[in-house]
């Protein structure tokens, strides 16, 4: 997704990397701070990869209560799909209590999943970067960036859930496991 608020940008593409070969995006048609983008290669369905977008684009600050979500008939344009998959998604972020949709006008983001303050994200994103630089630095593609913090993550979590979470194990059996 690529999301343009003034002049912040997050671009990457469903899964939140960036984009790669073979992905469409939606132009800038729309008053919308989001663009969406589509990999074929994920294998998430189409319109869940739409509500991804959104709720990641939530997740980051990018999108507020009152924003307007691009409409269905810009996205349609941009990526080729059918306006039924765009509708599919739309209706399950109204499901989600995410967005509504106001006949005539478009869908609209109604609550947010924002978790920290967009300075603090900056900050975070400053030192992702630096991190991914290093692992760059030592030789690990993307992949290996993507298991390593998969991995690195999943420790992180059980520790904090602690042994039961584990089944009892210890956390020398599971650290350095992708």
């Amino acid at each position: 997704m690529t999301i343009d608020n003034g002049d912040k940008h997050l671009a990457g593409g469903a899964d939140g990397f960036p984009p790669g070969a073979g992905e469409a995006t939606t132009p800038r048609r729309s008053a919308s701070p989001i663009e969406f983008r589509l990999d074929a290669a994920s294998g998430v369905p189409t319109y869940l990869q739409l509500v991804q977008q959104v709720e990641h684009a939530l997740r980051l600050g990018y999108l507020k209560p009152g924003d307007q979500l691009p409409k269905v008939r810009d996205v349609v344009a941009a990526l080729a799909i059918n306006p039924n998959t765009v509708l599919k998604a739309y209706k399950e972020l109204e499901t989600k209590g995410l967005a509504v949709g106001r006949p005539g006008q478009g869908t609209f983001v109604q609550a947010t999943l924002s978790q920290v303050a967009l300075p603090e994200l900056t900050e975070l994103r400053r030192s992702l970067s630096g991190w991914l630089t290093a692992a760059d630095g030592a030789g690990l593609d993307e992949d290996g960036i993507v298991a390593l913090f998969t991995s690195a993550l999943r420790d992180f979590y059980e520790r904090r859930r602690g042994p039961r979470a584990r089944g009892g194990a210890a956390s020398s059996e599971t650290e350095g496991v992708a």
